[in-house]
This record gives C-alpha cells, sequence and structure tokens, in this order.
C-alpha cells in the first residue's frame, strides 16, 4: 500500500533551510507547518464571518494560493506543497465525516418534502446529462483528433462530466434564509455525485464490444440495484445502531459509549459498502438521516448535544482541509505544464467541449422541470 502522506518535494527546502536530514524528524516538521496553516485558516475565517463576499472556504483557498505560491517560490519551482496526500485519506478519511454530518444535519422535513424534485435533479438529470455528454464526446472528439477511445471510455466521460459540485454553491447559501433552496441544491448535490458514481461503477462492469439493448436494460438494472442496495445499507445500519442503543440503555453508565458507538457504527456502514462495491456517499448519507431520526432521540440530553457538535466539528476540519491542500494544489507545476503545444490546443478543445455539453445537459433537464412545475401549478 503507497503512503497516504508523503513530505519528500518539501523535504529538500527544509534541509536547505537548516532542518536535521532525519526522514522523521522532517516529516513532523511538514505536518506541523499544515497544521498550523490549517488553524490560521480558522481563525481569519472566524475574523471574516461578517464579509458576505468572504467565506471560510474562500479564505482557505486563498491562504492555500499564497502557502502554496511561497513554497513554490523556495522550491525554485519545484512543488508548491507542503504535504502531498493520495486519494485513499479523502475517499477513507476525510469524505465519510463530511457526508454523514450532511446528512445528519439536513432538514428532513424540506429534504423529504422536495425528494421528487431533489431526485429528477440528482438521477434523471445525470441520465440526461450522461447521454448528451457522451454522445457529443462520441461524435465530436474523432474530428478534433482525439483517438483511441472506445465506447467504454466516452461512457466513462459522460459519467463523470455528468457530476456537479455544489460544495460552492452551498458555501454562499443558508440554510435558515433559503432552506427551499439550500434543500434542493444540497440534495441534488448529494445525489448526483452518488448516482454518478454508481452509473460508472455499472459502465466498468460490463463489455461493450457488443452494445445492444440487453446490454443498456443491464446497465440501468445493475444502478438501481447498487442504488437501492447502498441506501438500504445505510438505513439499516442506523436502526441497528439504534435498537442497540436504546435495548443496551448505554447512556445510564456512559455518554462517551454512546458517542463513540454511532461515530463507529456510521463508518463502519460507509466501508461495508466500499467492501461490497456499493456507493459508501449514499449509504453514509442516509445512515446519518436515519441516526438523527432514531437514534438521536434514544440517546441522552447530554449526548445530543455533543453528538450534534462534534460531527460538526470533524466535518468542518474536513472541509477546511480539503479547502487548503486544494489551494497549494491550485498552483502545482506539474499539473500545468504541457510538454508540447498540440495538448495545449486539445485540452483547451476538450475544456469547451465539456462546458458546451455539460451547460446543454443541465439546460434541457432545467427547461423540462420548469414545464413539469408550471403544468403542475396551473393545474392545481
Amino acid at each position: 500500500m503507497e503512503t497516504v502522506i508523503d513530505s519528500g518535494p518539501f523535504q529538500s527546502l527544509l534541509i536547505r533551510a537548516g532542518f536535521s536530514n532525519d526522514t522523521d524528524h522532517l516529516h513532523v516538521v511538514a505536518i506541523s507547518l499544515f497544521v498550523t496553516i490549517l488553524c490560521l485558516c480558522i481563525i481569519l475565517g472566524h475574523l471574516l464571518e461578517e464579509n458576505r463576499w468572504v467565506n471560510e472556504s474562500i479564505t482557505a483557498l486563498a491562504i492555500g494560493c499564497c502557502a502554496g505560491f511561497i513554497v513554490l517560490l523556495f522550491s525554485g519551482g519545484t512543488s508548491s506543497h507542503i504535504l502531498r496526500f493520495n486519494e485513499e485519506l479523502f475517499f477513507i478519511y476525510l469524505l465519510p465525516p463530511i457526508i454523514f454530518n450532511a446528512g445528519f444535519q439536513v432538514k428532513k422535513k424540506q429534504f423529504f418534502h422536495n425528494f421528487v424534485t431533489i431526485m429528477l435533479f440528482g438521477v434523471v438529470g445525470v441520465f440526461i446529462s450522461f447521454a448528451i455528454i457522451s454522445a457529443g464526446c462520441w461524435l465530436l472528439f474523432p474530428r478534433l483528433d482525439v483517438s483511441g477511445l472506445k465506447i467504454r471510455d466516452y461512457l466513462a466521460l459522460g459519467t463523470i462530466f455528468s457530476s456537479t459540485d455544489t460544495v460552492c454553491t452551498l458555501q454562499v447559501l443558508h440554510q435558515d434564509e433559503t432552506p427551499l433552496l439550500y434543500s434542493l441544491v444540497f440534495g441534488e448535490g448529494v445525489v448526483n455525485d452518488a448516482t454518478s458514481v454508481v452509473l460508472f461503477r455499472a459502465v466498468q462492469k460490463f463489455d461493450f464490444s457488443r452494445l445492444d439493448g440487453v446490454t443498456v436494460i443491464y446497465i440501468v438494472a445493475d444502478f438501481l440495484y447498487l442504488f437501492f442496495t447502498s441506501t438500504v445499507l445505510g438505513v439499516a445500519t442506523g436502526l441497528l445502531t439504534a435498537y442497540i442503543i436504546k435495548s443496551l440503555y448505554f447512556g445510564r453508565h456512559s455518554t462517551d459509549r454512546e458517542i463513540g458507538l454511532m461515530a463507529l457504527m456510521a463508518y463502519l456502514s460507509y466501508m461495508l459498502a466500499e467492501l461490497f462495491y456499493l456507493s459508501g456517499i449514499l449509504t453514509v448519507f442516509f445512515c446519518g438521516i436515519v441516526m438523527s431520526h432514531y437514534t438521536w432521540h434514544n440517546v441522552t440530553e447530554k449526548s445530543r448535544i455533543t453528538t450534534k457538535h462534534s460531527f460538526a466539528t470533524m466535518s468542518f476540519i474536513a472541509e477546511t482541509f480539503i479547502f487548503l491542500y486544494v489551494g497549494m494544489d491550485a498552483l502545482d507545476m506539474q499539473k500545468w505544464r504541457m510538454t508540447k503545444s498540440r495538448n495545449e490546443g486539445m485540452a483547451g478543445k476538450n475544456a469547451l467541449c465539456r462546458c458546451m455539453f455539460e451547460n446543454l445537459g443541465s439546460g434541457t433537464l432545467n427547461f423540462e422541470l420548469k414545464t413539469f412545475w408550471s403544468t403542475r401549478l396551473k393545474c392545481s
């Protein structure tokens, strides 16, 4: 297994600054510096809390860019990272608390009241964008001299580009001020990401050398299986946790056991979903919803207050961590450097195609939903 955290590119800079040549010590110095900058993000985010144009996410991104620029300057343009992390850190340690807290803190009345609309945006919208982007790439890429792609690759591009990122959008919305809009955007973001992941895995499982109606049916059936199985696993884990806490009376002896069991069972649901090749995002999200509705009411009053703030704190730290790292990663010269001018032209063409197809897919869905709701309101 690869190392989750690597400070190798930054170690040479620390050695030139006068630190010892001990690898473990340099590793600790790099981690300490990163945590210090993380604390700075929280402090500045608090000081700028009243500013309507700047929020904590933008602050973390800006600080990450500044820190990355300083490291890039002193390293002679070789690296902009204090630490490098691989995808295991994100998917195993950072993503679960963010998604779980999103389900745990969501206003369930608003979410389920608009559940049909959310599912239309998050599921039907993904399939519309998936079809348009895949067909567009298949028709347009050969004319742009992009060769060597198979049908599976075009479908994979369709699933990847159909996934939308609503994190930055949610940062400028307030759940209390605009509950309906927040519920729609938040619900669509979670369901959209989960649908894209499940659809991508379904596409990767089939052989498209013979693409026919049966293969399409198998893809849809596999998607529905993964979607509903992941949801059922999350709901079952949440109900099981509520039953255990209620029947064994954990609160009589220790609130720490209640909180610990809830956190571990939520994390277990995510890992079980990954173990059985399901969608961990969907599983832990619905596990959070069920725990907030059933488990949370079976714990003591102290545990209710503690769990609410503990899960929110873990999610907040993980989000700040991600935005800070993204700010540093934005100045990574290895990812920006192109070896041939032809590749630069192709990157621009690919970006243009992506924007065009994504906007076309989203616009088609928005038009259909607007027509649907206008007809429904007139009928009522």
